[in-house]
């Protein structure tokens, strides 16, 4: 066990260690920025950054911040706690407000409207301005008093700390299951492989979050981009406990939708298996013909001819419009990407009181950051 000054001490070495991998990255990098890149000043930072995204959270966000606050003053390490107000529709944003008057370690980044989860992510992450960050959800399903254990993985040495899910409490069969096949869907068929179990919940270190600011695509897997950029990890496991209030925002069409999104933007085996698809379909066409041809001219047998032309009118017309809507997955997403919008448009930005007090506040059209 690490004595106080110890552990001070290796906190420090670990933001000098970020600070140092950040310069050599930044002087390996070419001169263009990819589009909206953002500059750290590691000077005025603090050493820890936590990223909260927020969408109609009024019912828990006060005790979720309770909690945080707890853990944090327990730690030796400086910190600013990043809210990102996603279009919430309910009290969220002045409830956030509220925390920051009373708080200043609280960062407000308010959207310009709903834009989801993983691009409410990256706007936090945009904005950190610590050695580390922390992404967390504001609904206590992941516990903050968990923090200190991934700080202390991240001071030994490692870019890169998961928490790994060992149970999900409060969650039916139904989305344990298919949550689960999903990761194990993507562990075999992505380029990339993901953690299976794991959510957004981690730590990333300065160089890390440096490596994402460069990924600016419109259709983002956050989960699949933090297992892309590399880097050493590790990871430690927890068991995710039940929502503390409120409901939650994933319906089953939504996380189906999800799902295509993370398997069309890492992997192109879709495509493929359409192409093996269309490959064994003709196959079978080919040898259920010659069969056809043969008992004809053995058997003298005419085919009886409507039954079988309408199942195998049906079967091709099903392979086909299965393989179009698999393409037109990937030339939708062509599509998005080429239009070259901002990922995301601010409505405000506060950051914590103290940190760059010459600029506490960016209105829309003042910062880059959601360009």
């Amino acid at each position: 066990m690490m004595t106080a000054n110890q552990y001070a001490s290796s906190a420090m070495n670990a933001v000098d260690r970020d600070v140092h991998r950040t310069a050599d990255w930044a002087r390996r990098e070419e001169a263009g920025a990819a589009q909206g890149e953002v500059a750290v000043r590691v000077s005025a930072a603090p050493i820890l950054s936590i990223v909260v995204p927020v969408f109609n959270e009024e019912e828990v966000i006060e005790e979720f911040h309770r909690r945080l606050v707890a853990m944090l003053d327990a730690l030796s390490e400086s910190s600013e706690i990043v809210y990102v107000n996603d279009g919430s529709r309910d009290e969220s944003l002045r409830y956030i407000h509220k925390l920051r008057d009373l708080d200043g370690r609280v960062a407000i980044v308010n959207l310009s409207r709903n834009f989801g989860k993983e691009i409410a992510v990256t706007a936090g992450l945009d904005h950190a301005r610590g050695a580390a960050a922390i992404v967390i959800d504001a609904d206590l399903q992941d516990p903050p008093e968990l923090i200190p254990l991934l700080v202390d993985k991240w001071i030994q040495g490692y870019d890169m700390v998961c928490a790994r899910r060992r149970e999900r409490r409060g969650e039916a069969w139904l989305k344990r299951s298919t949550a689960r096949a999903f990761y194990r869907l993507m562990g075999r068929i992505a380029e990339t492989p993901i953690p299976a179990d794991t959510g957004d919940f981690r730590l990333l270190s300065r160089r890390c979050l440096d490596a994402l600011a460069r990924c600016r695509e419109q259709r983002r897997f956050m989960k699949g981009l933090f297992a892309w950029i590399g880097f050493e990890r590790t990871e430690i496991f927890y068991d995710r406990d039940p929502r503390f209030a409120g409901k939650t925002k994933w319906n089953y069409w939504r996380l189906w939708n999800f799902a295509i999104e993370g398997i069309t933007s890492f992997t192109i085996s879709p495509l493929k298996l359409s192409t093996y698809l269309g490959l064994g379909t003709a196959l079978l066409a080919l040898f259920y013909a010659a069969f056809i041809v043969v008992r004809t001219l053995v058997f003298g047998r005419a085919l009886p001819g409507y039954a079988s032309l309408m199942v195998v009118i049906l079967l091709l017309a099903g392979v086909q419009l299965v393989s179009m809507g698999v393409i037109g997955e990937y030339v939708g997403r062509i599509f998005m990407e080429s239009k070259g919008r901002p990922l995301y448009l601010l409505d405000v930005y506060m950051c914590a009181v103290g940190l760059d007090d010459s600029k506490n506040v960016v209105r829309a059209g003042e910062d880059a950051r959601g360009k």
